[in-house]
């Protein structure tokens, strides 16, 4: 680190030279090497180990100040490259927590609800307000699909209800329900640290035990602490979506609203399809590509 700031170099690579090209930058002095998607491409249902990658990434290496970059840029092994900077860009020192905290500012959704950083004074004292700052799990608001259920929980939720957040990351999906209006929430997930995410941001917002239930979807199956709710709302994926067919339905009770979110506009028939015996979804929402479906429970 210096006080003057830094020098970067930019490649554009593949997932089969990445490795090569990452460790002979380390060996060259990078101090640090980030990648990006070069080709605006989403990374979609990894599957289990899997570490996935863009098939077109920016690879970006960092370097001190003072350190000769031509020879570098000279002899990097064309094979591992599709496409290298002519020269290298010089990156000035700044207070870097801030300017990541400038990133986030508080983000209305619907009429009521915002979401706000810790940092940031609520904009409007009087709405339903969510103290929410970026953290381990996914779900900020910023993203489409979150962005979507918030707005579609803001519009529709009935006080008094009880819901399930299936899938939670942050938990921003069921401690906006409780916020809203909502008397009982439960948030599951697989990860460990979308549980140990959403409880601290539930008491961040005041959320109390009694309101809240957090924790790992095999704690569900095997102490059985779901019960069928007013409203289920899934933010994950168009696979899972589907493959969780049975359990959500099974989680609704009699005239129950399902939301799913998660799928890509293209996949949004197919998931209509597979829950149509059971639910009436209907495409509510689009927003950048991203689609969010909702419908009641059919009686049968």
């Amino acid at each position: 680190m210096t006080d003057a700031g830094w020098q970067e170099l930019r490649f554009s690579t593949t997932p089969d030279q990445l490795e090569n090209l990452e460790s002979w930058l380390f060996e060259q002095g990078a101090l640090a090497v980030t990648l990006e998607d070069n080709a605006d491409e989403p990374l979609l249902e990894p599957g289990p180990g899997e570490t996935p990658l863009w098939q077109n990434i920016k690879l970006v290496a960092l370097f001190e100040v003072g350190i000769n970059l031509s020879p570098i840029l000279a002899s990097v092994p064309q094979q591992w490259v599709t496409a290298s900077a002519d020269a290298a860009d010089f990156v000035p020192d700044q207070d870097w927590e801030r300017a990541w905290m400038e990133n986030f500012e508080p983000l209305k959704m619907g009429k009521r609800l915002w979401i706000c950083p810790s940092w940031c004074e609520p904009p409007d004292p009087h709405a339903v307000n969510i103290n929410l700052d970026p953290g381990l799990a996914f779900g900020t608001g910023t993203h489409p699909t979150t962005a979507m259920c918030l707005g579609e929980l803001d519009a529709t939720i009935q006080p008094g209800v009880n819901l399930i957040d299936y899938g939670c990351g942050s938990g921003i999906l069921a401690i906006a329900g409780l916020k809203l209006g909502a008397t009982k929430a439960f948030a599951v997930d697989n990860d460990p640290q979308a549980v140990t995410a959403t409880w601290d941001n539930a008491q961040r917002n005041a959320i109390t035990q009694d309101q809240l239930d957090v924790f790992l979807v095999s704690q569900a199956d095997t102490q059985g602490r779901l019960q069928p709710a007013d409203l289920v709302i899934a933010n994950i994926l168009a696979g899972p979506l589907e493959a969780l067919a049975p359990t959500l339905i099974d989680l609704m009770n009699p005239g129950g609203r399902l939301i799913l979110a998660g799928l890509l506009s293209e996949q949004a028939a197919a998931l209509i399809e597979a829950y149509k015996p059971w639910v009436a979804l209907s495409a509510v929402q689009e927003l950048e590509g991203w689609t969010l479906l909702a419908g009641p429970k059919l009686s049968r």
